[in-house]
């Protein structure tokens, strides 16, 4: 079979919590899970970092994190005056869209979680972050310039409204990325990024197989990044994340014999970031 597609399967949140990493690993080890995203200085860092250099095949790129835990470095605009933790999202949103955060406070705390993924022994392979916060204004820019000057690709999160059209929820969601990614490209640093862009389509943990599925047998012909949270659920993941048992979902639709088997087809190459 001609192989129609050169897809790199990414779990978030490597790092998040020591469950989490036992559930992305447990994918890449069933053959599904090609790559994935580390998060800093989160509950599951520690754990994670042995594990990441024991698994060379496992891409590993930086999900930028700007909401859980505090920053690396003295800032101010990215965080909470009175507790010195990083803002709620919303609080963050509406500080970007008013132009109070500070670009080079951004770009300084991206390079500095990037310097200590390098410290660890460990070689990046792309950028996104957690929550498509870099789709934000500032942050946008100021990530898009590390990606060009490193030479990484960076999370392009844009993905087809086709796609589960009756899923308002969804829809909104995909349609509030897009409109924030479409209006910070304006004087952005070019970056680059698979074609397309699968993954907030799918997220909800319900119907998620059978979501992989139909969307494994419709993937468009290029290259494409699909976007997974498959993991387990620990205590430590419950105190900083509200998506967890949907993360069990994905686990076991991503190390299921149908889906293996779907991606063993021929017509999808696996690929990393790297490997673009």
């Amino acid at each position: 079979m001609t192989v129609r597609t050169r897809l790199v399967l990414n779990a978030d949140d490597f790092g998040i919590s020591p469950a989490v990493n036992a559930g992305i690993l447990a994918c890449h080890a069933a053959g599904t899970v090609t790559s994935t995203s580390l998060m800093v200085h989160c509950p599951g860092w520690d754990d994670a970092l042995p594990l990441l250099r024991a698994t060379p095949s496992l891409g590993v790129g930086l999900h930028l994190n700007l909401l859980v835990g505090a920053p690396i470095i003295p800032a101010v605009t990215i965080i909470d005056r009175r507790s010195g933790r990083f803002l709620q999202l919303g609080a963050l949103v509406r500080r970007g869209l008013a132009g109070r955060v500070d670009a080079a406070e951004v770009e300084a705390e991206c390079e500095a979680q990037i310097a200590a993924i390098e410290a660890a022994g460990i070689r990046l392979t792309h950028l996104d972050s957690h929550r498509h916060t870099h789709a934000l204004p500032v942050m946008r820019a100021a990530v898009a310039r590390i990606a060009a000057r490193r030479n990484l690709p960076l999370r392009r999160p844009i993905e087809s409204h086709r796609r589960f059209p009756n899923d308002l929820v969804s829809q909104v969601h995909r349609g509030v990325i897009a409109w924030s990614w479409r209006v910070t490209s304006v004087g952005a640093t070019a970056t680059r990024a698979p074609q397309h862009f699968i993954g907030v389509s799918m997220q909800g943990g319900e119907k998620f197989e059978a979501q992989l599925t139909q969307v494994l047998g419709e993937l468009p012909a290029g290259t494409a990044e699909m976007m997974v949270h498959p993991g387990r659920v620990d205590a430590a993941l419950e105190s900083v994340d509200g998506y967890t048992w949907q993360r069990e979902r994905e686990l076991a639709a991503l190390t299921a014999p149908s889906v293996r088997d779907r991606l063993a087809a021929g017509d999808i190459a696996r690929i990393r970031f790297d490997q673009l």
